[in-house]
């Protein structure tokens, strides 16, 4: 282990959680927030929506709540009049404008504009998977991670194409589809100006480029910039 990975280890262990909940035994740094959690289980003092009747332990997070259902988005931009329904996401937004990056990770020194983007980087530098699916036991770095991993099992697709109609589990797959139907080619590559439609063909690319072979047969140690031409090069030890 890195001395910054042993350091991030060492600053946490420092940070050990002093307030244990007696009912799921989810820790806390301070008795409030551990009080606040408790709602959660006794039922007292909770705020519950008027239109989807979801719970909440704190008034404030019912009314960012609510700006889910009536729209509203009051947190606006002033350099490029881009709204926001929580004023936290609106000043995260304004670091991109100004350039900033406060949020640093000790061990490779990459930078985040929320800190909630380097607490989730920081686990690829840990190993640490909080989120298990409670159907194959499969773990995961990040919430949304697993959200989506979800549907695999319950072969839910909440995302649509408007143009044919196709649905899709994941956001980034639909954005794929719909370049099928604009032509879009976001893409470029920066050697030869080729442009692609999707990200994983501009890697398989600048492979042409590079001359970056990761897929080796096993028997002979061939290698390829492909994988479905390593395919078919195992056939050939096989027939």
């Amino acid at each position: 282990m890195s001395p910054r990975l042993m350091s991030i280890n060492q600053q946490r262990q420092k940070k050990k959680p002093l307030f244990d909940c007696t009912v799921c035994h989810k820790k806390f740094t301070q008795a409030g927030n551990l009080q606040i959690h408790l709602r959660a289980h006794t039922g007292k003092n909770l705020f519950e929506c008027d239109v989807c009747f979801k719970i909440f332990t704190l008034p404030g997070n019912l009314e960012t709540h609510l700006r889910i259902h009536t729209k509203e988005k009051p947190f606006e931009c002033h350099v490029c009049f881009k709204n926001f329904s929580q004023a936290g996401n609106l000043q995260a937004h304004l670091r991109i404008h100004k350039g900033e990056r406060p949020f640093n990770c000790n061990v490779c020194d990459k930078s985040f504009t929320q800190a909630g983007n380097l607490k989730t980087h920081l686990r690829t530098h840990t190993g640490e998977k909080d989120f298990e699916c409670t159907l194959c036991f499969k773990r995961f770095t990040q919430v949304g991670n697993l959200q989506t991993h979800l549907r695999t099992h319950s072969g839910e697709k909440i995302y649509d194409c408007t143009l044919c109609n196709q649905t899709f589990t994941q956001s980034a797959h639909l954005q794929s589809h719909i370049r099928t139907h604009t032509g879009e080619k976001p893409f470029e590559c920066t050697e030869c100006h080729r442009k692609f439609s999707q990200a994983i063909s501009l890697k398989m690319h600048l492979r042409t480029h590079t001359g970056e072979k990761p897929y080796e047969c096993t028997e002979c140690h061939r290698k390829f910039s492909q994988r479905s031409s390593l395919k078919m090069h195992l056939r050939t030890h096989t027939d």
